[in-house]
């Protein structure tokens, strides 16, 4: 009902009274400014295409403050307040130093950084799981986190997500890599049949990534895995019940704003 309730937010803000919390997610390919209130509702969001972030690592630091300092442009007018501060996500292998640039993009933005957390540690705050296991399938990696009794007691990240399901859908259409990343998030047509090896190979990464951990269920977030059956296809492989959200895309931008 949440993930609903904040797709209708798009560049449409629920009016609220209360002080507003925010995040942005630095993503691979889009830039997400996300806002909730003291209730933990959604109340905005908004985004921008931007590759100034590849694998969580800030590689083109003007393009990244740029796109940031417009969405917080564009956000003050629609919300009708300023926004002083707001928290951001990195994947978690990412190591601190190259974490911090995140941080320091907000800051040339002028927003204080009031929090810097993984992005697995974010799509908990939203989906508050007792058990199981968090996937968060970005552009360029794939975070593991294992939650028992509503903590996370096992991180980690591995190389290869979305980005490598463009190529093999663009390999396989003939198109631009960036126009196949379009049709992918528009879930418009079914692709799966196409994307089945690339979500076994996530499948794969998230096998290794839970070891010797006894899990019963996986949940998947992320931009990524917007693709018909993705959860049917790693439950398959992997022999563990999974879910997926509806605009999984969202599950950790707003789960940022709440951390």
């Amino acid at each position: 009902m949440f993930l609903e309730a904040a797709a209708m937010t798009y560049r449409a803000p629920v009016c609220s009274s209360d002080a507003l919390c925010f995040g942005v997610d630095l993503g691979t390919a889009t830039i997400v400014l996300t806002a909730v209130d003291a209730q933990r509702r959604p109340v905005y969001w908004d985004s921008l295409p931007c590759q100034a972030v590849r694998d969580g690592v800030v590689v083109n630091f003007g393009d990244a403050v740029a796109a940031v300092k417009q969405l917080r442009k564009t956000a003050t007018s629609a919300l009708e307040r300023e926004i002083a501060e707001a928290a951001t996500a990195f994947p978690p292998g990412v190591p601190q130093a190259e974490a911090r640039a995140c941080h320091y993009v907000l800051e040339n933005a002028g927003i204080t950084c009031r929090h810097l957390v993984d992005e697995v540690t974010a799509a908990q705050a939203l989906l508050r799981l007792n058990d199981g296991v968090i996937v968060d399938v970005g552009g360029g990696s794939t975070g593991v986190g294992i939650v028992s009794n509503g903590v996370i007691i096992a991180l980690d990240d591995e190389p290869g997500g979305g980005h490598h399901l463009d190529l093999i859908l663009a390999g396989a259409l003939g198109i631009p890599v960036e126009d196949a990343e379009e049709r992918k998030r528009k879930g418009e047509q079914d692709y799966s049949h196409i994307l089945r090896p690339g979500i076994e190979r996530i499948a794969s990464s998230i096998i290794r990534q839970i070891g010797d951990h006894t899990v019963r269920s996986i949940h998947l977030v992320g931009g990524a895995v917007r693709v018909p059956h993705a959860a049917s296809i790693v439950a398959r492989f992997s022999g563990i019940q999974t879910t997926s959200y509806p605009h999984s895309e969202l599950v950790t931008p707003f789960g940022i704003a709440m951390s």
